[in-house]
């Protein structure tokens, strides 16, 4: 998922989140209401938002749904663009570069 840091709040690209689908897979659905939950705003057609409070748990949800193999590395590991500079420790076991 496409990432980036402003001013201390990690905001996740709308394109790459997870969508909720009535009937759909339940990891999925699971995936979309876990990630929602934590955020600090999460519009529809926006990018959704992530105070730093949250990033622990952030990091350790995605870490988990990513080991659990129903979901692919692509729909959990958070994209940095280089520009970004350093990736913050408590993310950096679930992010990579874009």
């Amino acid at each position: 998922m496409r990432a980036k840091i402003e001013d201390t709040i990690l905001f996740l690209n709308h394109e790459d989140l997870p969508e909720f689908k009535k009937g759909g897979s339940v990891v999925r659905n699971s995936y979309f209401w876990a990630l929602r939950s934590i955020a600090g705003r999460a519009s529809r057609y926006r990018d959704w938002e992530y105070e730093s409070e949250v990033w622990l748990a952030l990091g350790r949800m995605l870490l988990s749904f990513a080991e659990s193999g129903y979901l692919g590395y692509k729909e959990t590991l958070l994209e940095f663009p280089l520009s970004q500079g350093e990736i913050p420790a408590v993310l950096r076991d679930a992010s990579t570069w874009d």
